[in-house]
């Protein structure tokens, strides 16, 4: 047993007994890398092991650092899909292939812990999957370490449990941010005002706030997107509400993996349209592929939004309160005033059930069955067809400037993302494997 500040770290021999007991321990993960469990250092985690392991127990001065790569065989090659989108690629050192690990996007050597992360992609799988066909190494395939992640605590499961304070809700409404932001930003800070549901607000410091971060990503194993979407819900709280210097604390803030986004070919979009019969379920689909929405934009667009005689859909407020326009197909133009004779929608351009707007659960289901419907095998949502309409454009040899204004990106560098997936100049270019006649 090592202990830290803020973990209890143990190693021992697999035994169901002592995994169970593990298992009721607040705040626990498994390392399969290192092959270690990890609890929180508080007081009723310690008596509890204790009392559990008694006389079993070593204690370490000093942890050593595994490379990965020496818990596993010469003949293995391990991934791991580490978080949605990226893998890590563990095996004994090979010149060949660390070469061809070199020409992955967005791949990067971690030499601490001795492993390579890149984007999980179907092009990459089987570039590595060649290697160790032809090298004769067995690939073993990891699921995400989130399996082995506990999930957020339910407001029952908390004794006293705290609502987020009034003058925090008021102050993200004077200072007009979105209904989306508010509720994320509340239920954040609800998570983190709660992790220390026995401290008042004000009297937590800054060592208990990175600590709470930590947390977030060790035991929670939460995305880069919402570990920062907490940092700043608690920002919010001390620099806005509070009116406090923002040198108040000291946050490390995580890079956000490069990942490429899933994107459709024509042909998969236009099955997708094809095998929806529902009228407004087919212009939904159009509307968000043709002008490239993202769903609460889609939801949001009214009647008078689509111009007809310009040719463009006008997106007010969409995501930094920014209105834009985009463009207006001719063929889903052709659909809307079908769908229009139909339902004659009044305010919104798609009605939901009480004449408010559709809710955008409710479209992703109209996306995945459309997509379930059209045989496509690959994980659609609402956002893949956005990505699709964006790297078809610069297929098509449209300006990336065009596409970002399209889009609505604030910076041109969240547009060049599809350049790494668009397959345009591909086809000019011959694979040196097919000049050498092997069949």
């Amino acid at each position: 047993m090592y202990r830290t500040k803020q973990r209890i770290i143990l190693e021992l021999p697999f035994n169901k007994k002592d995994t169970s007991f593990l298992k009721t321990l607040k705040y626990y993960s498994f390392d399969n890398i290192e092959k270690r469990w990890i609890v929180t250092n508080n007081e009723f985690n310690l008596k509890a092991i204790e009392k559990h392991f008694g006389k079993r127990i070593k204690v370490l001065e000093k942890l050593v650092l595994k490379k990965a790569a020496k818990n596993i065989k010469k003949n293995e090659l391990h991934l791991i899909e580490h978080i949605k989108g990226r893998i890590k690629i563990i095996s004994k050192f090979d010149k060949e292939l660390v070469s061809i690990i070199k020409t992955f996007p967005y791949r990067s050597w971690d030499e601490e812990n001795g492993w390579w992360t890149t984007v999980n992609s179907k092009e990459v799988i089987e570039k590595i999957e060649t290697f160790c066909n032809k090298k004769g190494i067995k690939i073993k395939y990891f699921n995400s370490t989130k399996a082995s992640m506990k999930g957020r605590l339910m407001k029952e499961q908390i004794p006293n449990y705290r609502v987020c304070p009034q003058k925090y809700i008021d102050k993200l409404l004077l200072l007009r941010y979105s209904q989306h932001t508010i509720k994320s930003y509340t239920s954040n800070f609800e998570e983190f005002i709660n992790y220390y549901n026995t401290k008042k607000i004000e009297d937590i410091n800054e060592k208990e706030i990175i600590e709470f971060t930590r947390y977030l990503v060790v035991e929670r194993g939460v995305s880069q997107s919402y570990q920062n979407q907490s940092i700043n819900a608690i920002k919010f709280y001390y620099e806005k509400v509070l009116g406090e210097s923002k040198k108040f604390y000291y946050l490390d803030r995580p890079k956000r993996e490069k990942i490429l986004p899933e994107v459709l070919s024509k042909q998969e979009v236009k099955l997708m349209i094809e095998k929806t019969e529902n009228i407004k379920h087919k212009c939904l689909i159009m509307l968000i592929y043709s002008a490239g929405l993202r769903v609460s934009e889609a939801i949001n667009i009214k009647v008078e939004d689509i111009d007809s005689k310009r040719g463009v859909i006008k997106i007010i407020q969409g995501k930094g309160k920014k209105d834009r326009i985009s463009l207006l197909s001719k063929e889903l133009l052709i659909n809307l005033r079908e769908y229009y004779k139909l339902y004659r929608p009044k305010k919104y351009l798609f009605n939901g059930m009480y004449s408010g707007s559709y809710n955008a659960s409710s479209v992703l289901k109209i996306v995945k069955n459309a997509a379930k419907k059209a045989g496509i095998k690959k994980r659609v949502t609402t956002h893949t067809l956005r990505h699709s309409f964006a790297t078809h454009l610069l297929e098509q040899g449209t300006d990336l400037r065009y596409i970002q204004n399209l889009l609505g990106h604030a910076s041109s560098k969240t547009t060049e993302i599809y350049t790494h997936i668009t397959r345009k100049g591909m086809e000019n270019i011959k694979n040196p494997l097919d000049d050498m006649n092997l069949i």
